[in-house]
């Protein structure tokens, strides 16, 4: 079975035009006169245009609806370290999800440098062409200094979806599973374990969300992430604890919530079944989850559970988040991305998932009903609702935060238009 997919995986790839993503005209082109217009001597009019106020480029090119999905492939799915080339599959994959989804047009980029130095400077150059920066499979702790940078140094929404959109859908479970169990978000006991990219983005949101930071432990690999140790770095020191738990299984008894971005097995039978009452176990290690989540519930049957991938309930899938965040960035012009935006995106999708599902959804994954409840947390990937629900809470918080280059000014014209793009 599994050579036969693979078989299929690579003939998908390859029949055909190769690859998943192509470039096509927006403007008629079949006379004379079209390309007259198209290119010599029409387009040096937007140019002169452009040349006497950069902010044009979003009226007279596709900047406005353009982002660039770059890598240099360090940390790619579950492969690892296997350059850029090797990442470029992955990158078109991502594109056709932000046009499939957001009718966002993404070029896919791959860059062959590991030096964050190098990196960033070759975004900084090609900059200009886009409306925002999706970086993607980088890894840490470079990923945290090439986005900061980016960040800081351009004038466009960067984001390292690796790390921001998991948190944000980790973030809507969160409050939907606040919603069921009626604990209360500053009385949480949380457990992170892993302290990479995706695992400290999650911990800093969840903080920006209400989490207490006295009441987050952070594990790695060598157990807690604790004030006693001499071998972190300036992002594991930020969530270091002073507790006497040294071990994942100290580190959880009682917890509330459990965080998995690390790797298969590292959570037990025995460790869920001393969590708190309703525990919230996130075991998003891919493909193997850090427990099995027959045995969590087998474990622990008040237990709500979601793991990365598609075959069991409450996925926690990031594509839930980073095309709608992207679309209600660029339709307002936003300058950046801040956590304002990522929360209001977080509790939209969070708030979706506790409205009726439509047929065309069930009818998508073969079902007859679906409710929000324990094993329906987080909306489906398929839900086309994610667009004119998170797209304009993105927008709205934008604009609220002054990261909006422009307001809109009929929101309810812009949701009518958001439904057109589908």
């Amino acid at each position: 079975m599994e050579k036969d997919y693979k078989q299929q995986a690579l003939a998908y790839h390859s029949e055909g035009r190769p690859g998943k993503i192509e470039v096509a005209p927006t403007k008629p082109y079949a006379t004379q006169y079209d390309l007259s217009l198209a290119y010599s001597p029409g387009v040096a009019a937007p140019c002169v245009e452009i040349a006497r106020d950069p902010n044009l480029s979003y009226t007279y090119t596709a900047k406005g609806n353009l982002v660039a999905v770059i890598s240099n492939g360090t940390a790619v799915l579950g492969l690892g370290n296997i350059g850029a080339a090797a990442s470029k599959p992955v990158m078109e994959g991502k594109s056709m999800l932000f046009k499939t989804f957001a009718d966002i047009d993404a070029f896919d980029i791959e860059i062959s440098a590991t030096d964050p130095d190098t990196f960033v400077e070759t975004v900084k150059n090609i900059a200009p062409t886009f409306g925002g920066i999706n970086l993607e499979d980088i890894k840490a702790p470079e990923c945290f200094e090439i986005e900061a940078r980016l960040r800081e140094e351009l004038d466009i929404p960067v984001m390292h979806d690796d790390q921001h959109g998991t948190a944000v859908i980790t973030s809507a479970a969160l409050i939907n599973a606040l919603y069921i169990t009626g604990k209360k978000i500053e009385e949480l006991e949380v457990v992170v374990n892993g302290a990479g990219a995706a695992a400290i983005a999650c911990a800093r949101l969840f903080r920006s969300l209400g989490v207490r930071r006295d009441r987050m432990v952070l594990c790695d690999s060598r157990g807690v992430v604790s004030t006693r140790r001499d071998d972190l770095n300036p992002l594991k020191r930020e969530f270091a604890t002073d507790r006497p738990a040294a071990t994942l299984a100290e580190a959880i008894r009682g917890a509330d919530v459990f965080l998995g971005v690390s790797k298969a097995g590292a959570l037990t039978a025995e460790m869920v079944r001393s969590m708190a009452d309703n525990p919230l176990i996130m075991a998003l290690a891919n493909p193997v989850p850090e427990i099995d989540p027959a045995e969590a519930r087998a474990a622990r049957p008040d237990a709500i559970v979601c793991t990365g991938r598609s075959d069991t309930p409450n996925q926690v899938n990031n594509v839930l988040g980073f095309p709608y965040i992207f679309r209600g960035a660029l339709d307002v012009r936003a300058t950046t991305i801040n956590d304002s935006m990522k929360l209001a995106a977080a509790e939209a999708i969070a708030e979706l998932a506790r409205t009726p599902v439509p047929d065309e959804v069930l009818a998508a994954y073969g079902l007859t009903s679906l409710e929000f409840g324990r094993d329906y947390l987080i909306p489906k990937a398929l839900d086309h609702r994610l667009l004119w629900n998170v797209a304009p809470a993105v927008a709205q918080a934008a604009v609220a935060t002054g990261a909006a280059r422009r307001t809109l000014p009929d929101w309810n014209g812009y949701l009518m238009a958001l439904r057109e793009r589908i």
